[in-house]
């Protein structure tokens, strides 16, 4: 009956969402109140239950997100973003431009969200493709890839970062499994689908797009922009500091010294909350004040970012009241029990409940959050790593973007796809990264020397095989 109850839940959450057109925040908590009452929650615990789960989803991870936000929007406006894509595209050459455009979107993927990261991006790509004469597609899907791989497993992005502070999974260990994850994952459906793909919908890699609804884009003066060092910098550093903590971790754990000052600050620094405050003071100083930049400017290009969030802050926590409702009306308890002496693993668990969830719901951020609901009572029946539990719940809700995922649409109108054509190239990637990332998660979880070997394979043999002819869809040229 509980399991009923939530495909009720979910079936009327799908009804307000695309039949009334319902704001995603507003549907997520009168479906947070239906399913309370219909699971028999006590009706003066109901609203208590829904502001509980808003409040302590959004106590998690508002200060990582808010950060984020201002931290990426401080490095678009600043030209940095087209810096460090230039730069590489330069560098790497025309021969492998798709290796450029895959090292410049994951760059720039780690600081900003996926739709502000795709908006960026999709000028240049366009750009690119009609000065080298290639497809859009050859230089667009493995951005996708690239993109939707950050977004799907490393923080500050806002499902991995939700999820890992539900399970209590370390963030720094996440942010570390998710790079590992996510580099032969992107490889897969980025460089190489896109040879496939040339196969499957050769008319995709004829159209020429049309990114007329982004209006006019910033463009810099390569001069003008922040220095490529520097812009690396300031979009990794909350990497950095949180990989430093993470390491100091391992070991200290594997070696067994005991804390002391030193390993205690440094542990503070790498805290994600911590790492990302010192690093928007950082973009502080290298986007804004050492341009000659008024901080006035500074300071608005933060509050436009966190005005560009607000809504999507909302649905996260809309989630979260969602996933306690869940918990309190007893039903990840009742999954827990099916699952009880079963060998299914967690992590396969997760990723297959975030799958189903995402399929249906189309929001990553809300299947992955809603998944926790059902999965944290079993997490506590297995000595499971809760950090590639979290990267699993994030694969599992990147799968087949369809026709309820905005990201669906966007890829179809910058791209000017057909609906077959979306479902060809789009729909696949995302399955390809969800399904490639299961498997390199359960990799990592057997072994971490096999995992390396193996993904470290996987990267030779793609270079190698990317490289293996050149592009074939020359005079594809673009309008923009």
């Amino acid at each position: 009956m509980p399991l009923l109850i939530v495909a009720f839940g979910i079936i009327l959450l799908l009804i307000l969402i695309t039949g009334f057109k319902l704001n995603t925040f507003v549907s997520l908590i009168v479906v947070s109140f239906v399913v309370s009452l219909a699971l028999g929650t006590p009706l003066k615990d109901i609203v208590t239950t829904i502001e509980g789960g808003l409040g302590g989803t959004l106590g998690h991870i508002a200060l990582i997100f808010g950060l984020g936000a201002m931290l990426g929007r401080l490095i678009a406006d600043a030209g940095g973003a087209q810096r460090i894509a230039m730069t590489l595209i330069n560098k790497f050459g025309e021969d492998k431009i798709q290796w450029a455009v895959v090292v410049a979107s994951f760059i720039v993927g780690i600081a900003l969200f996926f739709e502000v990261g795709l908006v960026l991006l999709i000028p240049i790509v366009f750009t690119m493709a009609k000065e080298l004469k290639v497809s859009i597609l050859h230089l667009g899907i493995p951005m996708a890839a690239a993109l939707l791989a950050t977004h799907s497993f490393l923080p500050p992005h806002p499902g991995p970062t939700v999820i890992a502070g539900e399970y209590g999974a370390d963030i720094g260990l996440v942010l570390l499994y998710g790079i590992i994850v996510a580099i032969p994952t992107v490889i897969l459906a980025g460089p190489l689908y896109t040879k496939f793909a040339k196969k499957i919908v050769p008319d995709a890699f004829k159209k020429t797009g049309n990114i007329a609804s982004l209006g006019e884009q910033k463009t810099f003066k390569l001069e003008e922009t922040p220095g490529f060092g520097i812009s690396v910098l300031t979009a990794m550093f909350p990497v950095l500091l949180m990989a430093i903590a993470t390491i100091l971790d391992m070991v200290q754990k594997s070696v067994g010294f005991e804390d002391n000052t030193l390993i205690e600050i440094v542990r503070l620094i790498g805290n994600a909350s911590t790492a990302m405050l010192l690093s928007l003071f950082l973009a502080f100083y290298t986007m804004g004040i050492a341009r000659k930049t008024p901080i006035r400017d500074v300071m608005a290009s933060c509050t436009s970012s966190i005005a560009a969030i607000g809504m999507m802050l909302l649905i996260i926590g809309g989630g979260g009241a969602f996933k306690q409702v869940l918990i309190t009306g007893g039903v990840g308890d009742y999954v827990a029990e099916l699952f009880t002496g079963s060998a299914m693993s967690p992590i396969i668990l997760a990723w297959l409940v975030a799958a189903i969830l995402r399929v249906s719901l189309g929001s990553a951020t809300v299947a992955a959050i809603s998944t926790a609901g059902l999965v944290i009572p079993i997490l506590a029946q297995y000595d499971v790593n809760l950090a590639l539990v979290t990267l699993a719940t994030g694969a599992g809700s990147s799968i087949c973007s369809h026709v309820n995922d905005a990201g669906f649409w966007m890829i179809k109108e910058y791209f000017g796809l057909s609906m077959k054509e979306t479902f060809s190239t789009w729909t696949v990637l995302s399955t390809i990264t969800s399904l490639s990332g299961l498997g390199f998660i359960l990799l990592l979880n057997s072994s971490l020397i096999i995992a390396g070997i193996i993904i470290v394979l996987i990267i030779i043999g793609a270079v190698y095989f990317s490289m293996t002819g050149r592009p074939k869809d020359k005079g594809n040229t673009v309008g923009i």
